[in-house]
């Protein structure tokens, strides 16, 4: 993944396009193109027969250069970066910022990319595209452009696991105020990814944000939390707070639960559990309530009272 960040100072998380996609669109783009110009000289042989040899060369010079050079230009600002192997491939030219093509910038892709592809053979290009971080070539470099992936997988889709059902609803005394969006981004993407970490790997990673997040929130990690599923109810806590701020505060009450009742993500709670302070108590070992009634304020009516009881005003006060 890499980072691009828009004119509003928004952090876009874009998938460049490495050079096997590239190469494979460049060959797709120059083999409709060759088509499109061996069809267009055979009709202008036809038609130009009767023209001297230096005007027939004109010609065949000014076809090459509009179809294989101002073609896909013209194919790229129409389309806003996705010609038709980039469309097959399922790729797109954006600018740094995140933004559409414009006419400019496939302009200046187009007239480099004469030389770094056609005529060194896509040596050149391939070269660039190797050693650059993002797998750009020169006429990029020149262009201020991107090329990134369009289509993911279905399989490489981001789920994020909710947390245990006996640590839900348990963080929502925490201060998530000082935590910034980048350790909540940093916590999504590991939750998301930690079943394809190497368990070693990802529990250290999992402990050292963990100990992160509980640093920013001041407060410590409840003993005996596995630090992935204590990840998982503070986001989703967040997420719960995000929500009632947005819908009301109705809203999101128990969403931690959509999805618990998939495959267990997170290991097992220990056997003894220490009882913090919003510990459930079975209903069976709560106190009963105490046979007597509160004193009532004087001049009070009971809900049980009868007609009688009440005020002669006929007011009678709220319960």
């Amino acid at each position: 993944m890499s980072e691009l960040v828009t004119g509003e100072a928004v952090a876009l998380e874009v998938r460049p396009a490495r050079l096997p996609s590239r190469a494979l669109a460049v060959l797709l783009d120059l083999a409709a193109a060759v088509a499109v110009y061996i069809g267009v000289t055979i009709g202008l042989v036809a038609a130009t027969a009767s023209l001297d040899e230096a005007a027939q060369t004109a010609i065949s010079i000014a076809v090459f250069v509009l179809v294989l050079v101002g073609g896909p230009v013209v194919v790229e600002t129409l389309s806003h970066g996705r010609s038709l192997g980039k469309m097959a491939c399922g790729l797109r030219v954006v600018r740094d910022d995140g933004g559409p093509i414009r006419f400019r910038h496939a302009l200046v892709r187009g007239l480099i990319g004469v030389i770094e592809i056609l005529m060194t053979l896509g040596v050149v290009a391939c070269i660039a595209s190797l050693v650059s971080a993002r797998g750009r070539r020169l006429g990029d470099v020149f262009a201020g452009t991107l090329v990134v992936r369009e289509r993911v997988p279905a399989g490489q889709a981001g789920f994020v696991p909710p947390p245990p059902p006996w640590l839900v609803g348990r963080f929502t005394a925490l201060d998530l105020s000082a935590v910034p969006d980048g350790l909540w981004l940093a916590v999504r993407q590991y939750l998301t990814r930690m079943r394809q970490l190497d368990p070693a790997v990802g529990w250290s990673m999992a402990e050292r944000l963990a100990g992160d997040l509980a640093e920013r929130t001041g407060t410590p990690v409840p003993p005996g939390v596995p630090p992935a599923a204590y990840l998982a109810a503070v986001l989703q806590e967040r997420q719960a707070r995000e929500a009632r701020r947005a819908f009301g505060d109705g809203a999101a009450v128990g969403g931690g639960q959509v999805g618990a009742a998939g495959p267990a993500a997170f290991p097992a709670p220990p056997a003894q559990q220490p009882a913090g302070p919003s510990a459930v108590v079975p209903p069976e070992r709560r106190p009963s309530a105490p046979p007597s009634a509160p004193p009532q304020a004087p001049g009070a009516a009971s809900a049980v009272d009868g007609p009688a009881d009440r005020p002669s005003t006929g007011f009678v006060p709220p319960a």
